[in-house]
């Protein structure tokens, strides 16, 4: 398989002279403080808010545009006992957003009827066949939530049935005027708040805090942390600015859920386990599995794991979620192999993005497995399940690709299509299938889909200062967690390290290291084919440090993601 170049391992160097005086001002590791240094940060208030991020550091939500009409719209409701329809879409920030939303109105004294967007069932947005859910419910009011901003038609219709419309949304805005009630989306034209990558999670509790406000109520809204940070992340959005500072508050929740259903779900991969709960655990572990429903089928299971008091019923819905997660999986795997077959059999990787159609491929896990072949090929990637002339599917980028601008550019042989500029999902007819090829791979090249920059894999930040002991380099690199996406978690550089030992495990690899003055167990996953030309060699190794938590205690390990023998 060929997959995206790597560059050459550069040695990043010793710290310079501001990484020292961090080190000595702040109290940091002189290997944590060179990566600060190397991301920009001084020994300074910008640096101090970065590292102990507060609730207190929020950016006052005054300025957010439709944010005063939502609020008043919905008071009035709860005020008068309407109906609240408050319709999601089927992914985690959907999910959590629907869920905030429902506990607010109820804890308010409103009363809140969930509806989740449906694959299936019309697909992403409030589709027709979301609206007819909607109004089958009989409400007073319609609360979009993580959808809406380019749902024009669907809107005008719940208006002209004399509904109001509130649209929570942080997706990308059409340059038509919605015919919202109120429209809350800080992309929008004309929108003052000034962070704009909020996920639609994030903008509910703004929202909560202005209805507590106008109707007086004693409500913390902490409580909903664990959702924001899960919803956050899930969205990939940006862990900077607000986002940090509600995920990093939310992440501290989840270490002891108050939810049963999360409390539920921990403990599948926990397996009795106390620690922490990081970024990466809700990216890889509490996320897909929240996903899982919706991929395969309904995914009202996954909102009501979240919104579930029972502790039995939290249990069994895990579990049925875990299966799903399983099944998941099994046909993710599948489509992959198929995937980089048939790159590897017409060559589709030599051009500038990668574009995949076939009948029988599951269109819940599109997603997934473009995401796969963008990172493997390093090339924006479109995968598309074909099923009866109509094609449903997902388009994934690497960083620095404008995604959402190459899709607007075959708007006119596309059904439909939305998202950001990382990820999107669009529907098409199958006989379009040749002039979107056409169109979007001519995008690409314009747009620099197979561009060096994009392909490479990335270079270390920093390396590790064998003045440094590594415990404290962990303990100090947890502080710039949240670490995601804007905010990656800093690769170190480890040169000339000697592989002691190298055995596969299930496809992986785990390694021995010999730093000098410190022996270190790594893992490099998905590697374990390449294991053979490394066991007693010389390296420059390139990985991500991490507490190890299966053997516990104060022990540290490798994340390998690249080596260079010497």
């Amino acid at each position: 398989m060929d997959t995206a170049p790597a560059e050459a391992l550069r040695d990043p160097g010793e710290p310079a002279a501001e990484a020292i005086e961090l080190a000595r001002k702040v109290g940091l590791s002189f290997t944590c403080a060179d990566v600060l240094a190397r991301s920009g940060y001084g020994a300074d208030e910008r640096t101090e808010r970065f590292l102990n991020p507060k609730l207190a550091h929020l950016t006052p939500p005054d300025a957010m545009a439709g944010r005063d009409a939502a609020v008043e719209r919905l008071g009035q409701a709860i005020r008068g006992r309407e109906r609240v329809v408050v319709y999601g879409d089927y992914d985690c920030d959907g999910i959590t957003s629907t869920a905030i939303l429902c506990e607010l109105v109820r804890a308010l004294g409103g009363e809140a009827h969930p509806l989740l967007a449906s694959r299936f069932g019309g697909g992403y947005g409030l589709s027709q066949a979301g609206l007819n859910r909607v109004l089958a419910a009989q409400p007073g009011l319609i609360v979009t939530c993580d959808c809406g901003s380019a749902d024009h038609d669907r809107v005008a219709a719940a208006r002209s049935a004399g509904l109001d419309v509130v649209v929570i949304d942080h997706h990308l805005v059409p340059q038509a005027p919605l015919p919202a009630t109120a429209f809350l989306n800080p992309k929008q034209p004309g929108c003052a708040f000034p962070y704009k990558h909020m996920a639609s999670c994030g903008l509910v509790l703004l929202v909560a805090a202005g209805l507590r406000k106008l109707l007086g109520a004693e409500l913390d809204l902490r409580r909903w942390l664990d959702l924001v940070a899960i919803g956050t992340i899930a969205d990939v959005a940006p862990l900077t600015g607000d986002n940090r500072v509600l995920v990093r508050a939310g992440l501290g929740l989840l270490g002891a859920p108050e939810r049963p259903g999360l409390r539920a779900l921990l403990e599948r991969f926990r397996r009795g386990r106390a620690e922490s709960v990081t970024a990466e655990d809700v990216a890889f572990q509490i996320a897909p599995r929240l996903n899982a429903p919706g991929r395969l089928g309904d995914p009202t299971v996954a909102l009501e794991l979240l919104l579930v008091r029972d502790a039995v019923r939290a249990a069994e819905l895990a579990a049925e979620i875990d299966q799903l997660g399983e099944e998941r999986r099994r046909i993710q795997r599948a489509i992959i192999a198929d995937a980089i077959a048939e790159i590897g059999r017409l060559g589709l990787d030599r051009g500038p993005g990668i574009l995949l159609a076939r009948s029988g491929w599951h269109p819940g896990v599109v997603g997934i497995v473009a995401g796969r072949i963008a990172e493997l090929y390093g090339k924006p990637t479109v995968v598309v399940a074909l099923d009866g002339g109509v094609g449903r599917g997902s388009a994934r980028a690497p960083a620095g690709f404008m995604l959402y601008d190459s899709l607007e550019r075959c708007r006119s042989v596309l059904r439909g299509f939305g998202g950001h500029q990382a990820a999107a999902g669009l529907d098409i007819d199958e006989p379009e299938l040749d002039r979107f090829r056409e169109q979007w791979l001519g995008a690409c090249e314009s747009l620099g889909g197979g561009s060096a920059t994009l392909a490479s894999r990335g270079q270390p930040l920093a390396r590790l200062d064998p003045r440094d002991d590594l415990q404290h380099v962990v303990a100090d690199l947890e502080r710039l967690e949240p670490c995601g996406e804007a905010n990656p978690a800093p690769r170190l550089f480890f040169g000339d390290a000697l592989v002691r030992s190298v055995r596969e495990v299930q496809g992986h690899l785990r390694i021995d290291l010999d730093l000098g003055r410190h022996r270190l167990g790594a893992f490099a996953p998905n590697r374990g084919p390449a294991g053979s030309e490394l066991a007693g060699r010389r390296a420059d190794v390139v990985g991500r440090l991490r507490r190890d938590r299966f053997r516990g205690g104060d022990a540290v390990e490798l994340l390998v993601d690249d080596w260079q023998l010497r």
